[in-house]
């Protein structure tokens, strides 16, 4: 079986490295992970990884009420950092090559973000971990993933979420929730159906660049996405 798409962008939100903790990273959750990784990386698909902050810090949570949004978005930022270093070396005892490129300048600790040589990266099979999301304050994770994406001529942003996909309602608060299996752009931004912030929903729009979103915990979910067969929510133009 051969991949539907030679390079994507995955988008992992922090919150997924917890596995049932209440926060920080759970090391059996983030191999289950990295193992779902390596299958497509073995097939050949060229891979980039946007990683956010949200189990050791959030610059919108309760933990950041009453601080300067700037600074604690610039702590998010350094948790998204914290996150890819223990990735890539999860990926090492997997056996994957992965680069870790940062957006702020840590250069003791990972590689400046330069979009020529992440390109290389990809080329040469490389997995490309990008951390500190835009390195702006204001802008998500998701707004770096369609950047990102965008910058690295993906042929697709792949969600992976705690969810199966987009859903009508919250399927854990409404049982009548039903998952929607394509959706266009302009229904998921006119519906306000939380696919991604508006920032990067609007990118990707433009970019025509689609989106799945897709469990992370479902087994084998990544590579039937990879592969073209249903699986999640297909967001396209």
């Amino acid at each position: 079986m051969s991949p539907q798409y030679k390079r994507i962008l995955l988008k992992l939100s922090g919150e997924a490295l917890m596995g049932g903790d209440s926060y920080g990273i759970n090391r059996q959750t983030i191999e289950n992970i990295v193992a779902e990784i390596a299958q497509i990386s073995r097939m050949g698909v060229e891979i980039g990884v946007v990683i956010g902050g949200g189990n050791i810090f959030r610059g919108v949570a309760p933990g950041a009420a009453g601080m300067d949004r700037a600074t604690a978005d610039y702590m998010g930022m350094l948790a998204t950092v914290m996150n890819a270093l223990a990735l890539q070396d999860a990926m090492r005892h997997a056996g994957i090559v992965s680069r870790v490129q940062s957006a702020l300048n840590i250069e003791q600790i990972v590689e400046p973000y330069i979009r020529g040589k992440a390109i290389r990266y990809l080329e040469e099979g490389k997995v490309v971990i990008f951390a500190a999301g835009t390195g702006n304050p204001f802008f998500t994770t998701d707004t770096a993933a369609a950047l990102r994406g965008s910058e690295m001529g993906v042929e697709i942003v792949l969600k992976a979420t705690k969810v199966d996909g987009v859903y009508t309602a919250d399927p854990k608060k409404d049982p009548s929730a039903k998952r929607f299996s394509r959706l266009s752009f302009d229904e998921a931004i006119g519906r306000n159906l939380k696919v991604m912030d508006a920032t990067a929903l609007a990118l990707c729009r433009d970019q025509k660049l689609p989106i799945c979103v897709f469990s992370i915990f479902k087994k084998n979910a990544l590579q039937r996405v990879v592969l073209g067969e249903e699986e999640g929510t297909l967001v396209h133009a």
